[in-house]
């Protein structure tokens, strides 16, 4: 059977499963790709994230991962709920719900199943942002998505709010074309970022966005001041860069109910927070992306929070 007819079998499964988009790319070395990301760890953009520093053979090329690859799979899945972040307490739109590397992973699962039904014998490995996969320049790639001035991969049909997974593989399937860069001269992202973390189109430094200071970072490492006086009342991660991104207009409902707003909720109570108790936050935020930081960490920005409020109110 011809590999085009793989491919549209490979479409079609994915589709049903439950996958807003899919693409394929050939498993050929990302050398400029990885030139590009290379730069941006050798500027210190990556701040304290040293995982992303390292296993740069694989980044480049995913036969270190998988041998005799011949194809990557990129599917997106969208996560968007159509509600308001609120103003004091802000979490991030994709963490409202369950964490994704709870969701994705059964569904490519279901996927690789269904590969290995259309092209047996083939062996295949999948990723949802855990390993040394570079994501976004494999849906680029595969012609999911192209990448905006705010580094994310964005759709004309759905906008950027998804989450993406990715199968590397040796089945040989019929690669798909890059999508054109639909941003133009747009520059909302850049210019609405509150602390400037957006350097040039497309580069993002971790160490001055709030999503990586309010996510990433331990407990005990203190938040910078001029990434404080510009929170907002952001708690876990921010949104500006997409909120304000033309294409997201197009934005619709997710089909997966796990994505809604646990209790309904898209803020959290500083004050609440800075005196949860242990037990209470591991069955609170269990399978949810809030627990990536730990209680310690929460508790932190949450202190952050309150004591900005005060000043405020001093102020004022």
């Amino acid at each position: 059977m011809h590999r085009a007819e793989h491919s549209r079998q490979l479409k079609e499964a994915a589709r049903r499963i439950g996958f807003d988009a899919v693409g394929v790319a050939a498993a050929v070395p990302l050398d400029e790709e990885f030139d590009r990301y290379q730069q941006w760890v050798d500027a210190g953009y990556h701040a304290g994230m040293g995982y992303m520093a390292r296993n740069a053979d694989a980044r480049r090329d995913v036969t270190c991962i998988v041998p005799e690859a011949r194809s990557v799979i990129v599917v997106a899945k969208n996560y968007y709920t159509p509600h308001s972040h609120g103003s004091q307490g802000k979490i991030a739109r994709y963490a409202w719900g369950d964490d994704y590397h709870d969701v994705l992973p059964p569904m490519l699962d279901a996927l690789i199943a269904e590969l290995g039904q259309i092209i047996p014998g083939s062996t295949s490995r999948r990723y949802t942002d855990t390993g040394p996969v570079l994501e976004k320049a494999w849906a680029v790639r595969a012609g999911v998505g192209w990448q905006g001035k705010n580094g994310n991969i964005i759709r004309r049909d759905i906008g950027s709010w998804f989450f993406l997974g990715v199968i590397i593989t040796t089945a040989d399937l019929d690669p798909d074309e890059p999508m054109p860069d639909y941003c133009g001269s747009c520059t909302a992202c850049l210019d609405a970022c509150p602390t400037q973390a957006i350097v040039q189109p497309s580069v993002v430094d971790a160490g001055r966005c709030i999503s990586y200071w309010t996510i990433e970072t331990k407990a005990d490492v203190e938040i910078p001041l001029p990434i404080v006086e510009h929170l907002d009342g952001w708690f876990f991660g921010c949104d500006v860069c997409q909120d304000v991104c033309p294409w997201n207009r197009f934005q619709r409902p997710t089909d997966e109910p796990r994505f809604q707003p646990r209790l309904g909720q898209t803020t959290l109570d500083p004050a609440e927070i800075v005196t949860l108790q242990p037990e209470t936050f591991v069955e609170r935020f269990r399978r949810s992306p809030l627990k990536r930081p730990k209680l310690g960490g929460l508790q932190r920005n949450a202190r952050v929070l309150l004591d900005t409020n005060e000043t405020d109110k001093e102020t004022t």
